[in-house]
């Protein structure tokens, strides 16, 4: 029978195989098909013979066409066809589908349906014949039945895809449904179900099955809502990496991970790979992510910004249109990450309101660690970040051409943070990806190469980081840093000591290196260039530290730990010790020669001698003996001889010049040092087959500066021709050589004090030699001061580092208190009081000056050891058990015996209350305060300890009232709302300072005791002012983020309705708040204030206050629905700056410019003064006065939109607002007669009283005239 149908189907024209169709029955066609498909024989010329015996034009032949396709569909599902075979017969059926009539259409497409639904589809290769039926159904223009309904071929085609949609997918076929819908015509709504349904499936897959889907995920989005797509696919993954970090967090659960980290990442990276691929095809895609991404900015930031986000957005950076506005996204992305986690440190009401959720720098540093699985299309954008942040956010130069150096811990900016990261990102890449570390080393020496004139020091910790966490690997890079070498001669000293400095592990394990350097370093030393020179030198003292030679001593306190096992290598495997002794005793030789240059040369080996002698002790008799030998030419041998130095010999004039040759005090300082060291470390261990000659100059040494000592004890001003006769200006050649002298002797007697304290052993006869030295530089110094005091030049003024070491500095104090003890246990405090000089400070007040300083720096330079430093100032525990005792709880002992002394204090009359040690009190204790957590108990009793003395003391010194207010304040942002601490202290303000109505009689309120007439103004008003704009920055910030929320969403009204829910808290704080600072204002603004800053600040922070009323306002506008409608407390916070603000403000406004009237009309005096007093007192006022149109301008905008919402909302806010008649500028000419009579009168009166003092000139009347027209506007 298929031989006839096929024979039949040959002939010209079907009419005998339509006829034999017809006696055929349907039941057999199919086997026959089968038969023929099976053994891949003739099957499609089969089905085509049967397409051409059936006719759709019949009813017979079009339902037979039916039978046929469910047939075919079967076979290709079946599997049992030959590939090649089933994709003809797919074929075939693709071609015939667009002659089906309508219904039988509707028909097929509902059996596909109903088989994918009910999962009966065995492969899906038949579902490439779907796209073609809905495609052929929107041809169909003429009604069509679809269940009960009589629907067109579009609207068919919009229920089946509906039907499709709501329905379940087999997991298997999720890839080739999607890719089907690419090819067919789709609606934006049908798109939209589509992209959900297919969203949804993601949950549903295997992590293998994913990246495939997304393919076609985006090849489906070029029929629009590419943002819907991408939204989902970030969410999706943002949530599986937080499923998967929950997962390897919890240890006990490992085994049963779902998810291997690195199939995860793989995924994610091939993800990536096909979206950056698909935006380089549609540029409207990348568009769409860089909005989306921007729009999280504003709202919450952890919901779009996730490690998945970012490793996407790094990898679009390969493509160069969006490179750009890419960066420029992190930048302003990782800035503001950092600005809003300062602003929720430091406020408890910002802490309560808003979740805590990751830093953007974490999700950043996590993307750095998921790129080690192969994501090579992230690493380049890192790098590229890397750079980028250290460039922008790096240290700038100030004018005095130093940098501002980043400083460590909390105290960073969020710019300083950011830099910050940039080193980490390269850092952290760095180790993790071999092959970019060529490119990160090069660039990072290009930059401390070219950059030499900015500041580099971020530069050269990244470099030292990278150099120490992996010296042995940066060998391979060993040409880079060797051609860096050959520009050491031409940067400035700071770059080539930080280089160097850096360098130093690189030195130790590579012999290559050090003679590249070495050899560098000779040539430089013979440079025409003073800053060359001195980098030899400082690259030779490198050297001498880091290679010691066998025997010396080592010293734990000042040899500088690598911290890595790798860095330990030891030297002298290479070099025997005799080789390396030889090789530092040619690099001291070459050194030596440098004793002949400038001062600034030697003044650098003499401060390098003393380390390189501490790290290579081998070399002490070589050093020593250079600076002995360099000592005795400035020393006059004969014991007689006054003065003891040489000082003329150390001053080089050549023609008009003259300069500095011999820095002696640098001499004997390094020389001092190094004798003491010696002493200390070298002599206790000697043994005794030492040579005697080694022990001989330094003798010589000791007996030197013992002359010294003692002559220059004896030695008059007059000896060194430095008396208060000498002529010390900077314009003559002798004034800038008794200069030079001067500080050269002041030099010499700080060194010599340290010395003779050192040896002293605390015997009387060193202590008045100490002293003795002591008054010789008072004398000295206090001519300087003098002269420098009536000389102009600003060269007069300069001040010199002191030689003075911190050890000695130390002992001293440690010596000098424990006399103190003794002194105040042993001296009744009148006789110490009596013993008083008039202009100096008494021993309390240094002691608490010296300790405020001690916290100060501490916490400024040593943060990481504040632990060990409070530890130390414990008294120790003599029951020999250590207890772990936290940072708070030793902070909290410290602040206990600091607050015993300002109750003490406090507790003294009035006429006894020493202002300045209270200060330094408050001082001491608001340093300790910022080492408690902001949580503890501790924190919150010094809070309330705070506010009691506050309350119940009264002091009129204002210096200690800011103190203690700022403590206040800085303590009470850590634990509570500000705004009713505000609110009370703005009631005692007014109350002190009276209204403006003098008519009113003000009800007094002791909230704060603190607070009285001396200082309500302006002290506690412009602190509250201050605290008050910082919670309006604040209220501002949770107003923009719940507009960048309300953008956001993109959801159905009712379910946007009810996403809005979680805002109401929110809502409700910022009313509160706002509400409550409205009441602060209501006091300030009915205060009679002094004119002056107190005015002007009040001002500015109402027209803040007015702007951030118009901000919410807006937002109301933005979020209203009729469902919800205006929450009643913003209507009340309507009615309440209706009624209770703004009619205060424009009274407060018309108070200024009266003040401003009479402060003119009341300068008297002469008529030149009185000029003088008028043009201060103008300036003044219109200072004062500026911010009043701004505030006119600020409440007017207010009431613009309140009128917008009120239409919208149909409720009446502006019941409570009266329109101010302030605008109305209308000129009444009566007043202005009568005001410009009374000015001509005053007018003519001046110019009699100017006539008869003899005084012709001008009155300056119309002038100010001309400066009082602002006031009309």
């Amino acid at each position: 029978m298929d031989q006839k149908i096929l024979s039949l189907a040959a002939e010209k024209t079907p009419d005998r195989l339509q006829e034999f169709l017809q006696t055929v029955k349907e039941d057999d066609l199919a086997p026959l098909l089968q038969n023929q498909a099976v053994k891949g024989r003739a099957a499609g010329a089969f089905l085509r013979a049967i397409f051409r015996g059936s006719p759709c034009s019949e009813k017979a032949g079009a339902l037979r066409r039916l039978k046929i396709y469910t047939c075919c569909i079967q076979l290709v599902e079946s599997g049992d066809l030959q590939k090649e075979v089933a994709s003809e017969i797919i074929g075939l059926l693709m071609m015939e589908a667009h002659n089906f009539p309508g219904p039988l259409l509707v028909e097929l497409a509902n059996e596909f349906v109903g088989a994918i639904k009910e999962g009966n589809l065995m492969n899906g290769k038949s579902l490439e014949l779907l796209p073609i039926i809905l495609t052929a159904l929107i041809t169909k223009k003429e009604n069509l039945v679809y269940g009960k309904d009589e629907l067109s071929g579009e609207e068919c085609k919009k229920q089946l895809i509906n039907t499709l949609c709501s329905g379940r997918w087999d997991r298997q076929y999720v890839v080739q449904l999607t890719s089907m819908f690419k090819d067919v015509p789709l609606t934006a709504e049908e798109v939209d179900v589509v992209m959900e349904k297919v969203l949804k499936m993601f949950s549903k897959l295997n992590l293998q099955e994913i990246p495939p889907l997304v393919y076609q995920l985006l090849i489906l989005s070029s029929k629009g809502n590419r943002k819907r797509v991408l939204e989902g696919i970030v969410a999706f993954f943002n949530e599986l990496d937080k499923q998967h970090n929950e997962e390897q967090s919890g240890n006990e659960l490992l085994d049963l991970v779902t998810m291997p980290s690195g199939e995860l990442r793989h995924v994610e990276g091939t993800v990536i790979l096909h979206i950056v691929f698909a935006i380089k095809l549609d540029c409207e895609l990348g568009r769409e992510l860089l909005k989306h991404l921007k729009a999280g900015q504003q709202g919450d930031f952890g919901n779009n910004v996730c490690p998945f986000s970012i490793a996407l957005l790094l990898s679009i950076t390969r493509i160069q249109r969006f490179e750009e506005q890419v960066f420029d996204l992190l930048k302003s992305s990782i800035v503001k990450s950092f600005k809003d986690l300062q602003l929720l440190q430091g406020s408890k009401f910002l802490q309560n309101l808003v979740p805590h959720r990751s830093c953007v720098s974490t999700m950043i540093l996590e993307v750095v660690k998921n790129s080690v699985h192969s994501w090579d299309h992230v690493t380049q954008g890192l790098v590229e970040l890397g750079f980028i942040l250290m460039d922008s956010y790096g240290p700038k130069k100030i004018l005095d051409e130093k940098a501002i150096e980043t400083s460590s811990g909390l105290s960073r900016t969020p710019k300083q943070h950011a830099c910050n990261l940039g080193a980490n990102i390269l850092l952290e890449t760095f180790k993790i990806h071999e092959m970019i570390r060529q490119e990160i080393l090069e660039q990072v020496l290009n930059r401390v190469v070219t950059r030499a004139s900015s500041p580099i020091s971020h530069f050269l910790d990244l470099l030292s980081n990278i150099i120490m966490c992996s010296p042995l690997v940066l060998q391979s890079c060993s040409s880079k840093v060797t051609e860096t070498f050959d520009y050491l001669s031409f940067l400035p000293l700071q770059t080539v000591q930080g280089l160097l400095k850096a360098v130093q592990p690189l030195l130790r394990v590579s012999m290559s290196i050090r003679d590249s350097l070495i050899l560098v370093l000779r040539k430089s030393m013979f440079a025409s260039r003073l800053d060359a020179r001195k980098s030899a030198v400082a690259g030779f003292l490198l050297l001498l530290k880091n290679f010691k030679v066998l025997g010396s001593l080592s010293s734990s306190q000042c040899s500088q730990s690598i911290g890595v096992s790798q860095v330990q290598v030891d030297v002298h495997s290479r070099y025997n010790s005799v080789a390396n002794e030889t090789f530092c005793l040619e690099i001291l030789d070459s050194l030596r020669r440098c004793l002949g240059q400038q001062a600034d040369v030697r003044l650098m080996l003499y401060e390098g001698f003393f380390d390189v002698l501490r790290r290579n002790s081998r070399l002490a008799n070589s050093i020593m003996y250079t600076l002995l030998s360099q000592l005795k030419q400035f020393y006059e041998p004969q014991p007689d001889v006054l003065p003891p130095l040489k000082l003329e010999a150390c001053i080089l004039t050549q023609g008009d010049q003259i300069s500095l040759q011999e820095p002696l005090d640098h001499l004997l300082c390094c020389i001092q040092h190094c004798l003491a060291w010696y002493k200390r470390k070298v002599i206790p261990l000697q043994q005794e087959e030492e040579e005697e000659e080694e022990e001989g100059f330094y003798q010589d040494l000791d007996d030197m500066l013992e002359s010294i000592t003692n002559r220059m004890i004896k030695s008059e001003l007059e000896d060194f021709e430095l008396d208060k006769s000498a002529d010390f200006s900077q314009s003559t050649g002798i004034g800038i050589k008794n200069n030079i002298c001067a500080f050269l002797v002041m030099g010499v007697c700080e060194v010599l004090i340290e010395y003779n304290f050192s040896i002293s052993n605390f015997s009387k006869n060193k202590f008045e030699a100490v002293l003795s030295l002591f008054m010789c530089y008072k004398k000295l110094s206090d001519i300087l001061n003098e002269k420098a005091g009536k000389s102009k030049t600003k060269t007069a003024n300069k001040t010199h580092d002191s030689f003075l070491s911190m050890n000695f500095v130390s002992d001293l104090l440690t010596a000098l208190f424990r006399v103190l003890l003794w002194r105040y246990t042993s001296i009744p405090t009148s006789v110490e009081e009596s013993g008083k000089k008039e202009k100096g400070k008494s021993i309390s007040l240094l002691c608490l000056e010296g300790l405020q300083e001690t916290f100060s720096a501490m916490q400024q330079f040593c943060q990481p050891r504040i632990s060990l430093f409070l530890q130390a100032l414990d008294v120790p525990n003599n029951e020999g058990e250590e207890v772990e005792v936290s940072v708070t709880q030793r902070a909290a002992f410290q602040i206990r015996q600091f607050q015993r002394s300002l109750l003490n204090l406090l507790s003294s009359q009035e006429e006894d209350f020493n202002s300045k040690e209270a200060l330094l009190l408050v001082s001491v204790l608001s340093s300790l305060s910022k080492l408690l957590e902001p949580s503890s108990p501790q924190l919150v009793q010094m809070l309330s300890w705070t506010s009691k003395i506050c309350k119940e003391n009264s002091r009129e010194d204002a210096s200690f009232c800011k103190g203690l207010m700022n403590l206040l304040f800085s303590l009470h942002v850590l634990c509570k709302n500000p705004v009713t601490l505000l609110r009370d202290l703005s009631q005692d303000i007014h109350g002190h300072l009276g209204d403006i109505d003098q008519d009113i009689e003000m009800e007094k309120t002791n909230h704060f005791a603190m607070v009285n007439l001396r200082t309500a103004a302006p002290t506690v008003c412009l602190l509250v002012l201050s605290q008050a704009e910082k919670v309006l920055e604040e209220v501002d910030w949770l107003i923009t983020k719940l507009k960048g929320q309300v953008s956001q969403e993109t959801i159905s009204e009712e379910a946007s309705s009810q996403a809005t829910l979680p805002n109401h808290p929110i809502e409700k704080a910022i009313i509160m708040q706002l509400g409550t600072l409205l009441t602060f204002f209501h006091e300030l603004v009915q205060t009679a204030l002094p004119s002056g800053s107190c005015v002007d600040t009040l001002l500015k922070d109402l027209c803040k206050m007015y702007t951030i009323l118009t901000a919410l306002v807006r937002y109301y506008l933005q979020v209203y629905r009729s469902s919800r409608g205006i929450p009643k407390i913003m209507e009340k916070l309507v009615k309440l700056s209706g009624s209770h603000l703004t009619p205060l403000c424009y009274s407060f406004i018309s108070y200024v410019q009266n003040k401003k009237t009479k402060s003119l009309k009341h300068t008297g005096g002469k008529k030149k003064e009185k000029t003088a007093v008028v043009a201060m007192a103008m300036a003044r006022v219109l200072r004062e006065t500026k911010a009043i149109p701004n505030l006119i301008f600020a409440i007017e905008q207010y009431e613009k939109f309140l009128i917008h919402l009120s239409k919208r909302s149909k409720v009446n806010l502006m019941q409570h607002m009266k329109l101010s008649t302030s605008r109305d500028f209308k000129i009444k000419g009566n007043i202005l007669d009568m005001v410009l009579r009374e000015e001509e009168e005053e007018g003519n009166e001046e110019d009699t009283a100017s006539e008869r003092e003899g005084q012709n000139k001008e009155p300056a009347k119309k002038k100010r005239k001309k400066n009082e027209m602002p006031e009309l506007m």
